[in-house]
């Protein structure tokens, strides 16, 4: 048993960026993608997040919405950084909020949130990054998480890659193989195929970039402060460092009379 925990361990610790880690045979089948903000001092990728925004819009806002993201924060740094016209023009032309007051609806300005989108009953994505744990284990250790992170984005880019093309009914509802959905099959067909969409900056559209575009972007929606927190963090930890410095020093100066005068 020893040895096969220890292999389980070094083998997760053994994956690259384009590994794919497998928690056993006939599960889920995740792909270690190389994003732009793993690691303490990781950033987005401003062009990726305007490249998987186009993705969302045109896409996945169908049928998902992101009812906690408001979209004057794509003019945020660290965001998709918009001007301030852009998201104008951007709210006004993709969306339509129910207005209460008007009793009707109007087009989206830069203080409302995205849309919320129950027409099909499919789950909203404004924290879905943060909901999903691509890794695991291994035998509930937590080394994978520890070396790899959590891997909500992994989760969601491996999810859309992962359609086999293989389908069957059950109970009157179709479903589709997926490798790295639990148990193997969803009820959600293929949403991306490559080529979904055009970029506007050239860069390639083919089924791998667009879900590794949507998947940072919507890692981006549930933790959009990321960059903030971590810069907080590292100047709090540096701040303590430096303090428990200071504090042995002290310490030592405090109490050097004593120590010089018991030792005579």
């Amino acid at each position: 048993m020893f040895k096969q925990v220890t292999f389980a361990a070094i083998s997760v610790l053994s994956f690259t960026a384009t590994a794919a880690f497998s928690a056993g045979e006939g599960e889920q089948q995740i792909e270690d993608f190389a994003f732009s903000f793993e690691g303490p001092f990781g950033t987005f990728d401003q062009a990726q997040l305007q490249r998987g925004l186009k993705v969302y819009t045109e896409v996945c806002s169908a049928c998902h919405g992101l009812r906690y993201v408001p979209l004057r924060t794509l003019s945020d740094e660290g965001g998709p950084h918009f001007t301030e016209a852009q998201v104008r023009v951007y709210s006004s032309e993709n969306f339509e909020i129910f207005d209460a007051e008007l009793d009707d609806y109007r087009e989206a300005t830069p203080t409302d949130n995205f849309p919320v989108n129950d027409s099909v009953g499919a789950p909203d994505l404004s924290l879905m990054a943060k909901a999903r744990a691509g890794f695991h284990g291994p035998y509930g250790t937590g080394i994978s998480q520890l070396v790899n992170g959590m891997g909500g984005p992994e989760y969601i880019a491996s999810l859309l890659t992962g359609y086999t093309g293989e389908e069957k009914e059950e109970a009157g509802v179709t479903l589709y193989e997926n490798t790295a959905f639990p148990g193997g099959w969803i009820s959600m067909a293929p949403p991306l195929y490559g080529e979904d969409v055009d970029y506007d900056d050239g860069h390639s559209n083919d089924l791998h970039d667009e879900a590794v575009d949507v998947s940072a972007f919507l890692m981006w929606t549930a933790e959009p402060k990321m960059m903030d927190r971590q810069y907080t963090g590292f100047v709090g930890v540096l701040i303590l460092a430096l303090l428990s410095v200071l504090l042995y020093f002290t310490n030592k100066r405090i109490w050097a009379p004593v120590k010089y005068k018991g030792s005579v």
